[in-house]
């Protein structure tokens, strides 16, 4: 577990498209203090906010516990996405899990140089938090897996230019390793025949988007995306919808972080980062994270 505090700042100014009683941002008009009036999420407003925000008359989406989850859109027109994972991590498990479950996308190859395909099919079909796998896989070979009677190419290289991705049919590549987060190292994948890659953490130079926020001013022409951080997913929706209804001058953002795979069960040694060498299940633990920068 890990707990991280950090300043939030955005643009001083609303958007114009509002009231003109909302046009420029006031300190005056947000108080952090509970008071008499409108109040939301333990701040107050300015009434005239309040009463514009209630005019709408939006009805909140309402969900049972119980309730199934919406069913994946179908597609009839036959076209899938092509896919391949580079990295058999987590997040590159998880991603072929809900291609699985999707008829518009099929996952064409996985490469991991330290995990082979009879290892590969077992921590697929074992997940200590989403429960088993509840469809069919089967090794075929030492390169072939079969999921749900389809065919996945597996490989092993260390070099993700000498993966062929073009060979497998891959028009998309999920960069899923970790270690391959820039614009100049993700690229790589571009040589072996891929057309696009999508990163699956935070990158220092590739533009990151997140669905729901500004994934409208992505340009085509832009061959190597981030995906962001989990916090940073967590933070922006959010961020956006009050910024854009009320304004953010400045504020601060907590995130208590799951256990991650770079932490330690018990105490132990870690050199750069005394507290980060405590065992995770039994510490809280500071750490950094440059989500509130993204947002």
């Amino acid at each position: 577990m890990a707990a991280l505090s950090v300043p939030l700042r955005t643009a001083a100014a609303l958007s114009s498209s509002g009231a003109g009683s909302r046009a420029a941002a006031d300190p005056s008009k947000v108080s952090c203090v509970r008071s008499k009036g409108s109040a939301h999420f333990g701040c107050s407003f300015p009434s005239i906010a309040a009463s514009s925000s209630s005019a709408r008359n939006i009805e909140p989406l309402r969900a049972i516990a119980t309730q199934a989850p919406p069913a994946v859109p179908q597609y009839s027109s036959g076209e899938k996405t092509k896919v391949g994972i580079n990295g058999f991590g987590r997040i590159g498990r998880l991603v072929l899990r809900i291609a699985t479950s999707r008829d518009d996308i099929e996952v064409v190859a996985v490469n991991d140089p330290f995990i082979d395909a009879k290892y590969m099919a077992y921590m697929f079909k074992y997940d200590s938090t989403h429960g088993p796998f509840k469809g069919s896989i089967n090794v075929v070979d030492d390169s072939t897996l079969e999921i749900n009677g389809k065919k996945i190419t597996i490989t092993s290289k260390r070099d993700p230019a000498e993966i062929p991705w073009g060979n497998f049919g891959a028009d998309y590549v999920v960069e899923s390793s970790g270690v391959f987060t820039t614009i100049d190292k993700a690229s790589v994948h571009l040589k072996g025949g891929a057309k696009k890659v999508v990163i699956s953490a935070p990158s220092a130079d590739a533009p990151m988007f997140v669905v729901g926020v500004n994934e409208m001013s992505y340009d085509p022409k832009m061959n190597v995306v981030s995906n962001a951080s989990c916090t940073t997913n967590c933070l922006a929706p959010l961020a956006k919808v009050v910024h854009e209804e009320f304004g953010i001058l400045e504020g601060l953002m907590t995130t208590v972080h799951a256990t991650t795979a770079t932490q330690k069960t018990v105490d132990g040694p870690s050199m750069k980062d005394w507290r980060g060498g405590r065992g995770a299940g039994q510490n809280i633990i500071p750490s950094s994270t440059g989500a509130a920068k993204v947002a």
